[in-house]
């Protein structure tokens, strides 16, 4: 890989701050982690269990390269009880996760120069996702009273002879907010193709409801997994649904690269679209709870929150008053407040300014960690 692209991507600075939060907690300090957008829950039982049965039953071998077809299948069933749409499971992709497959679209999609649309701010990865493909990412900044999600006709704007696709996160990371589906319809109008990060999908609150983009058009890349909605993390599942065109293509590069996902997770997600419904409710109701707490409580405090989030486990909240270095600020509350928060630097030049709080921590901690924030903000504004 050449240095000067290695050069270009940027340390997840999220990770610094958790890191540096780590070595003080040998130290004997006590830190609250409100910085890294990880689901605090277990695993639902029966993912457990299919993942003990599986390995009982010696299914540790290699599976289909584009995953098992059992699991495609419940995948499909999945988009369709949800949203209604038709999702053919030979063009599901199964991956270690669902930055694998981040990946694996930008290298099938791209060629050395091409760009992608990404939203400013926008999840710290996607650009490094895209310059490793080879492509641009070019950034398009939203609005805050927006709740910082696209508009379409600010897209069209940004179009040139070498945009290749519009990059969408809804829920997002790092606000937590949806695009309304009239907006989506709108971007989906455009005629790009569109590459759509649907791994907060089900963790929506208030009444609101999230929209898939294969409802608006076929010419997509949703992305998805087990992660955040499962609270399956470290096992690593993820996937990919692609125009057919492509499956092929993305076939032959997890071939290559990956040769099969992991079978005895394969088994847990299938295990989790199909036996976990009520333990999924479970834990929107709890973080639903976290969210109402936190919003609330960081407008007390005096943190900026235009557009009130309704999915993911994030609270955006504007620090602009309190200092325009939203790294220093960040690593200050680490320091002096011992509660862990990302800089909103870490999703693009739009985030500066900003705080990223994460709700994925039990309440008794969330109310500790913003009892410490207070007492820093007060003592700092003096």
């Amino acid at each position: 890989m050449e240095r000067a692209l290695l050069d270009e991507i940027k340390p997840f600075y999220v990770m610094d701050v958790l890191e540096r939060a780590k070595a003080m907690e040998r130290d004997g300090v006590d830190v609250v982690h409100l910085e890294v957008g990880e689901p605090d829950f277990d695993m639902p039982e029966s993912v457990k269990q299919a993942a003990i049965k599986a390995l009982n039953e010696g299914h540790t071998h290699y599976t289909h390269s584009l995953g098992m077809i059992e699991l495609r299948e419940a995948i499909a069933a999945d988009y369709a009880k949800r949203y209604g749409v038709t999702v053919d499971p030979e063009h599901i992709v199964v991956t270690n996760g669902t930055s694998p497959a981040i990946f694996l679209t930008f290298a099938a999609l791209l060629e050395k120069g091409d760009e992608v649309i990404v939203s400013d701010p926008h999840y710290a990865c996607y650009p490094n996702f895209i310059r490793l493909a080879g492509g641009e990412p070019r950034l398009v900044p939203t609005l805050e009273e927006d709740g910082f999600q696209f508009r379409a006709a600010a897209i069209r704007k940004a179009v040139t002879e070498k945009t290749r696709a519009v990059f969408l996160n809804s829920p997002s990371n790092p606000v937590g907010t949806l695009l309304p589906p009239e907006r989506m319809k709108n971007v989906a109008d455009i005629g790009l193709p569109v590459v759509s990060d649907e791994i907060y999908h089900g963790l929506v609150y208030g009444g609101q409801r999230d929209h898939t983009v294969l409802e608006f058009t076929k010419n997509c890349f949703v992305l998805n997994g087990f992660s955040k909605l499962y609270a399956m993390t470290g096992l690593r599942l993820g996937y990919l649904i692609a125009p057919e065109v492509h499956t092929r293509d993305l076939q032959k590069l997890c071939q290559n690269m990956f040769i099969s996902p992991n079978s005895v997770s394969q088994w847990a997600g299938i295990a989790a679209l199909t036996q976990c419904e009520e333990d999924v409710e479970q834990m929107k109701a709890i973080y639903d709870e976290r969210r109402q707490y936190m919003v609330a409580r960081l407008r007390d405090i005096g943190l900026g929150i235009a557009v009130e989030p309704f999915g993911a486990f994030y609270v955006f909240a504007n620090a602009k008053k309190f200092g325009s270095d939203s790294y220093a600020l960040a690593f200050d509350i680490l320091e002096h407040a011992h509660v862990g928060v990302t800089p909103g630097t870490d999703f693009g030049q739009g985030g500066e300014g900003f705080i990223r709080f994460s709700y994925a921590n039990s309440l008794e901690n969330i109310e500790r960690g913003l009892d410490r924030v207070e007492r820093y903000l007060k003592t700092r504004m003096g």
